[in-house]
């Protein structure tokens, strides 16, 4: 560390309380950067070797029990910058909460965001998986991306630099660079209109999955002409539970920890058991959108 640095270096802090999951082990370091600026000064001091994960809400990740040995930038509420642009574009940093997006979308009146209502992470993290619900998807409003490399060098890069799928985004060039903001457009409309579709798109959500427990959102991508939680509840898995993980009996493609008891290792035997189970019965493989890091016991 130099003097330089403004922000905030931890180590062995348990990752249970910066994932949805309320579970799993200890990162050996954790940095909360100051802003921006501060993560490229960073950057600068770490080995060239040093495992590095970037982490916003935590929503979509799970930290194995035996830890995570390297170096957890946490960006939520450090990478916040959030402002329209002179040319209409929606500037946006990973740190900031898609819904916050969706919001402030409407209210410059804008539309087509209201979708990122749905989303439970940061920008970040829907830069990183193509996140999507509701018919929308991020890449499809990326007009162009800051990334941020091992040496503390910022670049831009457009769409075309990437692969771009189903929940899957990747550089078409190997790179250690991360997303740390994007710009994003979104056509003028009527933000009254797009407002009351948050409002709808919220409710529906709070009705239809268990928000009120821990969980991670959506565990398995939809088979293609297909979907997830059919399959999960088709197959008598609706409740099943390994230790303190179970199925959420409201919506099959959750697993949750309902009294926060759940080990990184349960859940994870869970995953696994409702995969073989899916493939048992119906043949088909359903593939994770939870990402899962760290060593076993």
């Amino acid at each position: 560390m130099t003097e330089a640095l403004r922000g905030r270096l931890t180590e062995h802090e348990s990752m249970a309380s910066h994932v949805s999951w309320r579970a799993g082990g200890v990162a050996a370091r954790t940095y909360v950067p100051a802003d921006l600026a501060d993560l490229t000064a960073f950057f600068t001091t770490l080995r060239h070797d040093e495992p590095v994960m970037t982490v916003g809400l935590g929503s979509n990740l799970l930290v194995r029990d035996g830890g995570f040995d390297g170096t957890v930038v946490l960006t939520h509420g450090a990478l916040r910058t959030l402002r329209r642009e002179a040319d209409g574009s929606i500037y946006a940093e990973a740190g900031v909460a898609s819904p916050k997006v969706a919001r402030f979308a409407a209210n410059e009146n804008l539309i087509g965001a209201e979708f990122l209502a749905g989303i439970p992470g940061t920008v970040g993290g829907a830069l990183a998986m193509n996140a999507g619900c509701h018919g929308g998807e991020t890449w499809n409003h990326v007009e162009r991306v800051l990334m941020l490399d091992r040496r503390g060098k910022l670049t831009e890069r457009t769409p075309d630099d990437f692969a771009i799928g189903y929940r899957r985004v990747g550089l078409r060039e190997a790179t250690d660079e991360i997303f740390v903001a994007a710009w994003l457009r979104f056509p003028s409309g009527d933000g009254e209109a797009a407002r009351q579709r948050i409002a709808e798109l919220l409710e529906k959500r709070a009705i239809t999955q268990p928000l009120q427990l821990p969980n991670a959102g959506s565990v398995f991508r939809n088979p293609p002409g297909d979907h997830a939680a059919r399959l999960i509840e088709a197959a008598g898995l609706k409740g099943y539970a390994v230790g303190g993980a179970r199925v959420s009996e409201k919506h099959a493609n959750f697993i949750v920890n309902p009294d926060g008891s759940a080990s990184a290792a349960e859940i994870e035997t869970l995953i696994g058991q409702v995969q073989a189970r899916v493939r048992e019965m119906f043949n088909i493989e359903l593939v994770r959108e939870v990402r899962i890091v760290g060593a076993r016991p």
